[in-house]
């Protein structure tokens, strides 16, 4: 009686949880329409070109390539193997289930899942991810940490602080990795003592780190590239050295709770442009525009699911 007590109680709260993301990210997403209108999202949409839609979908395959190359490293390391173009497939799926759901992570919680059953230990898949993703989230910190740190950007006084609390963060994932708790019969014990053997193998080791330092570096410097010519695509004729602080925040902002993606990027690219000198309509216009981009760019993954589907079908009618 108490277990299903307690399922339900987890249960509950998940939901609610799901529910507040999707309430937190349609209210930011209000507020922008509110303070701006709908101009700017209109004038985003009406600059969109084929050029620009072409650039984000080739810069998607080095991306999605680099993302999938990311978590082939970090499955080996737990002792999982995953293919290349398995994994890449399964990442396109992913994105695409991230940017027209709401929530922003219903793709990856799919794609560790398929591949824990595909491998039998769900739980080991849905570890894979978690940390295959925390890896890339930790590097795009510490590359946006550096870049606001030297160029001006509204948030360029705050960045020292923010530095120190990298490196404290740091420190703390290297603490958790190599210093062994010293009561190991708890269960807060044995979580350590897995989160521990999970870093060590599949984020810190030899032979594992600098590919997955390299992938996410990638990655980042994609999704920055896609953002500046989407800039360039909504209007926007600032020199780089004043883009790519902004470009950087935005996708910082954009890991927030989200509706496909939608919310926060738009309220974050308005606050960063308007306080750069360059007017909360311009950001939210680029936010649109990359909005789409991303989009169009994640349509592969609709014909993954396709087929994935189609041969399920099959199969059942065999």
């Amino acid at each position: 009686m108490t277990t299903a007590v307690h399922s339900r109680s987890t249960t509950s709260r998940r939901a609610a949880w799901r529910w507040a993301r999707v309430a937190i990210a349609a209210a930011t997403l209000a507020v922008v329409v509110r303070r701006v209108g709908t101009g700017p999202f209109l004038d985003g949409l009406r600059t969109i070109d084929g050029a620009a839609l072409a650039a984000a979908t080739g810069l998607a395959v080095v991306t999605t390539v680099s993302c999938a190359w990311r978590w082939k490293v970090v499955a080996r390391g737990l002792g999982v193997e995953l293919p290349l173009d398995t994994a890449v497939a399964a990442y396109y799926r992913s994105l695409f289930l991230n940017v027209t759901l709401p929530g922003g992570v219903v793709g990856d919680v799919h794609r560790g899942i398929s591949h824990g059953r595909n491998t039998n230990d769900v739980v080991r898949g849905l570890r894979a991810v978690a940390w295959e993703r925390a890896a890339g989230q930790a590097v795009q910190m510490v590359v946006t940490v550096a870049v606001l740190l030297v160029t001006p950007s509204p948030v360029r006084s705050a960045m020292p602080l923010v530095g120190v609390a990298v490196l404290v963060a740091a420190v703390a994932v290297g603490l958790v990795a190599y210093v062994r708790p010293a009561v190991r019969r708890s269960w807060w014990a044995r979580l350590h003592c897995r989160a521990a053997r999970d870093l060590r193998h599949s984020l810190l080791a030899r032979r594992a780190w600098p590919a997955v330092a390299l992938a996410s570096a990638l990655v980042v410097a994609g999704h920055v590239a896609t953002f500046l010519i989407a800039a360039h695509t909504a209007g926007v004729t600032a020199p780089l050295s004043r883009i790519l602080p902004l470009a950087l925040l935005v996708l910082a902002g954009a890991a927030l709770p989200n509706i496909g993606g939608w919310g926060p990027r738009e309220g974050v690219t308005a606050w960063a442009f308007a306080a750069a000198g360059l007017g909360a309509s311009l950001g939210v216009a680029t936010a649109v525009v990359y909005g789409v981009m991303a989009f169009v760019a994640s349509l592969p993954g609709a014909a993954v699911l396709v087929v994935a589907c189609a041969r399920r079908e099959g199969a059942v009618h065999v």
